[in-house]
């Protein structure tokens, strides 16, 4: 496996794959890898035959830099485990590679960018776009692998997908959770044993819902995951969210989409460490 730290080494790189023909996919990653990277990571190798994977802590998505000081930075665990996944090129440049200049873009896709956590985190997905349509630009994918963990942030790159016309697959993967329930993130690093203990009680009171919501109604089961998690102590539901799946605007009843997806955000601990997650209520995509 090739690192890379340069746009213009990456392009000469690629310039040459698809000279010979080749098709190449793209993992965006912002580091702290773990198996849930590695199965993007995978999954792009199956079908393309170059994989780039970058790695890249964007600090244009933060809006608490607190929380961008404290994020983890493990690269060179990152490209071992890249290099046993079988990807042909890890792109690690540094933010004055990629950012020469303040990127003044902006982005604005509502309903999708301004609810959930574009309200609790302003600029964060003009911050996603901003990079993103950068990484696209310099990388020309034939498909996109994207984690379905940030189920929003899929939803918004596939509207910058369409506004700027890229011709690239967005490539939806699925949660990969631990054995307990949690969703793998690179923020679990920063769990104490104690954080870790009760974190996993945020996706068993989702999956308990679904069944829950067939009897009862969209408010009702709002209420049913904001009680369940808020009664365990130290989880704080910071909102929870009942969505179509596509447009990401509330629902008010289950007949209002044939896609309905719950997407919540819990403060865990005393930091606290902001964990994100979703579940399906109604249909698939």
């Amino acid at each position: 496996m090739k690192v890379i730290n340069t746009i213009s080494d990456l392009r000469v790189f690629l310039h040459q794959a698809r000279l010979e023909g080749k098709t190449i996919g793209l993992v965006p990653t912002m580091g702290a890898l773990h198996e849930g990277h590695a199965s993007l990571v995978r999954r792009s190798v199956s079908e393309n035959d170059v994989t780039v994977v970058s790695i890249f802590l964007n600090p244009t998505q933060f809006n608490d830099l607190s929380d961008l000081e404290r994020y983890p930075r493990t690269l060179e665990s990152d490209c071992k485990l890249l290099d046993e996944c079988g990807a042909s090129v890890a792109f690690a440049p540094s933010v004055k590679e990629i950012y020469p200049e303040p990127d003044t873009r902006i982005f604005s896709y509502p309903p999708t960018d301004s609810v959930m956590e574009g309200a609790f985190r302003p600029g964060h997905f003009n911050g996603v776009c901003q990079i993103v349509s950068k990484l696209f630009s310099y990388a020309e994918p034939d498909r996109a692998y994207f984690g379905e963990k940030d189920f929003q942030q899929i939803a918004v790159i596939r509207r910058m997908v369409e506004d700027l016309g890229f011709k690239l697959t967005i490539v939806p993967c699925p949660v990969v959770r631990e054995e307990n329930g949690l969703a793998m993130s690179s923020r679990n690093s920063l769990l104490t044993s104690e954080e870790r203990a009760i974190a996993p009680e945020i996706y068993a009171a989702l999956a308990k819902s679904v069944s829950y919501s067939k009897n009862h109604s969209v408010e009702e089961t709002l209420q049913y995951v904001v009680s369940a998690i808020d009664a365990v102590p130290g989880l704080k539901v910071q909102y929870f969210s009942i969505v179509d799946g596509r447009s990401l605007a509330d629902v008010k009843s289950w007949d209002d989409s044939d896609f309905i997806v719950g997407c919540i955000t819990v403060f865990c601990g005393s930091t606290p460490i902001r964990l994100i997650d979703h579940i399906k209520y109604k249909g698939e995509e």
